[in-house]
């Protein structure tokens, strides 16, 4: 019988204490193995087995979901974002807040300052000192009307100049409260040139576009606040995928800028028009997102698992490929302290939950033995 002698170094690190300080030491550790050439088994001693830290394994039965790809974005709904706005233009004249900071609803963002808010406000009580004359007169009139004392001409004019000077009276104080100028303060003389906004919504400001002493109009956005404490998925869906997808279907999503962990999400609810690149938008909401940093606008990579087959599989260290084929290490025999394992080509399903699928697994018997823990050791080399 002829046998193939084969080496395996690892190389590890070991880190002593002396006394003159730390020192680092590089070891090396030679595994030897042998193949035997007339079955081509590879041969391993215990000692060998259980100082590399291998390990057996058996088929297991798991079920292997089939998904739907997609991809999207970590959003959140409508009333989570604020685009802040100025009713009235103005010049910054306060901005306090930047890119970060938490506000809560209620809290002031910017105050804008703009000569036209003190002419509102002069406006505002020169119609209320009409209105208050117009009151009276068209409170006359009426009286007068009901004893056939005045003509109805006068009542109408009356009527109408109160009426009309009221509806006034309202919009401006309107205006006034839109801009979060107090209509109280103006009543009791205290006139000001300046505007306060005040936050919408609470969350952290994501866009600021603006500086002190800058002119903003209506139509300019001053920041954006967005509240993080209901974050989704919005994942786009190919047309031809979109009638397998259901509600409440797992979705399992990864954000490959950021970190290679599996996130869990549910489908909650389907698009049903269908976008210019033939994609339906899916919106899934998150499991324990409260325990991520997840931010808004990040890019996700995401399967919707849509169906589920069970497969017998081993756990994927015991899968090793080599130049595109795939192969297990299964286990022989057990003699006199030495295990004799056959290397086998092996066609694989998909990886789920660290266990690889293997095709056409029915020919081997549930008691078979296969080393999952240490393979890409020996079929690497």
């Amino acid at each position: 019988m002829r046998r193939t002698s084969y080496i395996i170094l690892a190389t590890f690190l070991i880190s002593g204490l002396s006394n003159c300080g730390n020192s680092e030491k590089k070891s090396a550790e030679a595994i030897e193995y042998e193949m035997d050439a007339s079955n081509g088994l590879i041969q391993l001693t215990r000692e060998q087995f259980e100082n590399s830290g291998m390990a057996l394994g058996s088929l297991e039965e798991k079920p292997f979901p089939i998904t739907v790809k997609a991809n999207g974005m970590i959003d959140v709904p409508p009333e989570n974002r604020a685009v802040v706005n100025a009713t009235m233009g103005g010049y910054i004249k306060r901005t306090p807040l930047l890119i970060g900071d938490i506000v809560k609803k209620g809290q002031l963002l910017v105050t804008l300052e703009n000569p036209e808010f003190v002419t509102l406000q002069q406006e505002y009580m020169e119609v209320k000192q009409q209105l208050t004359y117009l009151k009276s007169e068209f409170d006359r009139q009426k009286t007068l009307m009901d004893e056939n004392i005045t003509s109805q001409k006068s009542f109408l004019k009356a009527e109408s100049e109160y009426k009309t000077t009221n509806a006034r009276y309202n919009g401006l104080k309107k205006q006034l409260q839109m801009i979060n100028i107090s209509t109280t303060e103006v009543e009791k003389g205290n006139i000001s040139s300046i505007a306060t906004i005040y936050a919408p919504i609470s969350g952290s400001i994501t866009k600021m576009n603006v500086s002190k002493g800058s002119y903003v109009s209506p139509a300019t956005p001053i920041l954006e606040i967005i509240d993080n404490h209901h974050i989704h998925l919005e994942l786009s869906v190919f047309e031809k995928d979109i009638m397998k997808i259901k509600k409440g279907q797992l979705i399992r999503f990864k954000i490959p800028e950021a970190s290679t962990e599996v996130f869990a999400a549910d489908v909650y609810l389907i698009g049903t028009s269908i976008g210019e690149n033939r994609t339906i938008k899916v919106h899934g909401h998150l499991h324990d997102d409260a325990q991520h940093n997840f931010l808004t606008g990040m890019f996700v990579d995401a399967e919707i698992e849509t169906e589920s087959n069970a497969g017998r599989a081993l756990q994927e260290t015991a899968v090793v490929e080599i130049e595109g084929t795939n192969f297990v290490l299964r286990l022989q025999n057990e003699v006199n302290d030495t295990y004799e394992f056959e290397q086998i080509e092996v066609e694989i399903g998909p990886t789920t939950n660290g266990f690889t699928e293997l095709k056409s697994a029915e020919k081997w018997k549930p008691s078979d033995q296969f080393l999952i823990k240490g393979a890409f050791n020996l079929l690497g080399e």
